[in-house]
């Protein structure tokens, strides 16, 4: 779900970006019901979706890394030495960039991103099970109610970031000077 609605706020923001998801489970599940026919309702198609374990590969590859949870994070950071600094919750994120301030104008991502991370408490990244200020609950196996809870959170944090990340003034002034 949040790979499909990422993917529409950037492209609504007009941004050019590649979104992919991989979770840190074995591959090759299908979308769930609830999780299709939520989707549906906000104009996104998730039938053909198909689970993916994440690689080294794909977090080396990645600019930015969002979890879900904590676990996705660490997952992340065991496969790749330095994905530490690119990767974060999706809440964590919102929250560090929010006091972070967004991306200024010329800033590589990257640096954005080293500004966010340099506030961060890697100790608030331990523990096991479920924490509410840094996890978005998984609603698999779940009613139907869960998954809508769930995209409207989803939704709602990703545009924060999209916001963050890549401002709106700065896109706007872009499309307006000629090339040179």
């Amino acid at each position: 779900m949040a790979e499909a609605l990422l993917r529409r706020r950037l492209a609504d923001r007009g941004v050019d970006v590649t979104v992919s998801s991989a979770g840190v489970h074995e591959g090759g599940a299908p979308a769930t019901d609830h999780g299709i026919a939520v989707m549906a309702e906000r104009g996104l198609d998730l039938a053909g979706h198909v689970s993916r374990q994440v690689t080294l590969e794909m977090v080396t590859r990645a600019d930015l890394v969002i979890g879900m949870a904590r676990e996705h994070v660490r997952e992340a950071s065991v496969l790749h030495r330095g994905a530490l600094t690119k990767t974060f919750t999706l809440k964590e994120l919102v929250r560090l960039a929010e006091v972070v301030g967004p991306r200024a104008e010329g800033e590589e991502l990257s640096a954005w991103l080293g500004r966010v991370g340099a506030t961060r408490h890697r100790e608030d990244l331990i523990g096991i099970g479920h924490d509410d200020e840094l996890d978005v609950e998984d609603p698999v196996g779940r009613g139907r109610a869960d998954y809508e809870a769930t995209a409207e959170l989803l939704d709602e944090l990703l545009a924060h970031v999209v916001e963050l990340a890549f401002p709106a003034r700065q896109l706007a002034r872009r499309s307006v000077e000629p090339n040179r």
